[in-house]
């Protein structure tokens, strides 16, 4: 293995564990659908409102650090998919542009649109914002309609390696259904950790109202629980059991950056049970998920962190597995020889050598998150 491969795949991995983070983050969103059915009244909804206040700036953090770290490592993938589906990312965009200034207005005496708008707003973000985010990385799996030529770098006319080829920019990976069904995976994962964490943190706050909530949210993790772990059972099924393309990398005509492509069925199983330290992780994550809803569902003992801490390892098994193995993470179905791999898809050695001692700072990154969300956690105003 060359260095340069190397740091190819080391830079996956950092996109893979901030692609996890931010599933798991997505909590906020989760809780944001209580505001309509789980809450009864005006102090409940301040509780959530409260709870998730004040960490939804961490989530939007992620999402942003998640894009900036695959523009720097990964640039084609950036332009091909943010630049040409991009009809999809504004959607995504807006829906969290809208739960930012929610947050912000929603309390505010005589404010422009009333209390009950800005909770549609954030019901909005919470419901549209998970979903399509897992659209997105559906197409992973799905492919999209994209054509690349890097010769195209030198045309002064015009100069774009990759476009799509359709006028729909990315709407139409709406309507594949693998992706909506990670879509929905993804939402009901965050409305899971969403009520996980009301539970939790009803525990420390005092009066009938969190009582009342928390015992509304344990009824309801029943059954969002329950779909959440049939929906992501279906999702591995078809994405084990679906037809990946590859890198042939023993082909004469691989030159270390462009190779032929080819299909492989099972492609992803494949991949995990070859790399079997993925399987490890992706098998210790889901155990986790089960023990965390089991234990509350059963015996009422919150166990968000626990939950939390299975939907990572899980997410990020399968992350890996999309790009890892000369696996193409994005193929095109317009050209399959067009898709996109770790190979061909890269910033210079350079520029990842020169990230990779920036990435040092990643554990110091981290121990600051934990310290501002036990900060953020330790504000118990309601």
């Amino acid at each position: 293995m060359t260095t340069y491969h190397f740091l190819q795949l080391y830079w996956w991995a950092i996109v893979s564990i901030l692609g996890a983070l931010l599933v798991f983050l997505m909590f906020v969103q989760g809780g944001q659908t209580l505001l309509f059915g789980t809450a009864k009244n005006d102090a409940q909804k301040k509780i959530l409102t409260t709870i998730f206040g004040h960490k939804w700036e961490i989530t939007y953090t992620t999402l942003v650090t998640f894009g900036g770290a695959a523009f720097a490592s990964f640039p084609l993938f950036y332009s091909t998919s943010f630049g040409g589906a991009y009809w999809l990312w504004i959607l995504i965009l807006l829906s969290f542009v809208i739960q930012a200034f929610s947050y912000e207005f929603r309390s505010k005496e005589n404010n422009l649109l009333g209390t009950k708008v800005y909770d549609i707003f954030l019901l909005i973000n919470g419901v549209a914002g998970t979903i399509l985010i897992g659209v997105a990385v559906g197409s992973f799996v799905t492919g999209g309609n994209f054509m690349m030529d890097k010769m195209n770098i030198t045309n002064v006319g015009s100069n774009i390696i990759s476009y799509w080829t359709n006028d729909y920019k990315g709407i139409e990976l709406i309507a594949v259904p693998a992706n909506l069904l990670l879509g929905v995976v993804i939402f009901l994962c965050a409305r899971t950790l969403g009520l996980l964490y009301t539970i939790n943190q009803c525990e420390k706050i005092a009066g009938e109202d969190a009582e009342q909530l928390s015992q509304r949210a344990a009824s309801r993790l029943i059954i969002s629980g329950v779909a959440f772990v049939l929906f992501f059972v279906a999702f591995v099924v078809v994405l084990f059991l679906s037809t990946g393309y590859k890198v042939d990398v023993n082909s004469p005509l691989f030159n270390g950056i462009d190779g032929p492509i080819v299909a492989e069925k099972y492609a992803y199983l494949h991949t995990m049970l070859s790399i079997w330290p993925l399987a490890v992780v992706f098998l210790l994550g889901v155990v986790c998920v089960l023990i965390g809803l089991g234990r509350t569902i059963l015996m009422g003992k919150g166990t968000f962190y626990l939950t939390g801490l299975g939907v990572i390892l899980a997410v990020f098994a399968i992350l890996l597995s999309l790009g890892w193995n000369d696996m193409s993470y994005f193929h095109s179905n317009t050209d399959i020889n067009n898709s996109l791999t770790l190979y061909n898809s890269s910033s210079s050695l350079y520029t990842l050598k020169t990230m990779a001692y920036a990435s040092i700072a990643v554990p110091f990154v981290i121990a600051y998150i934990a310290y501002i969300w036990k900060k953020m956690s330790a504000k118990k105003e309601i």
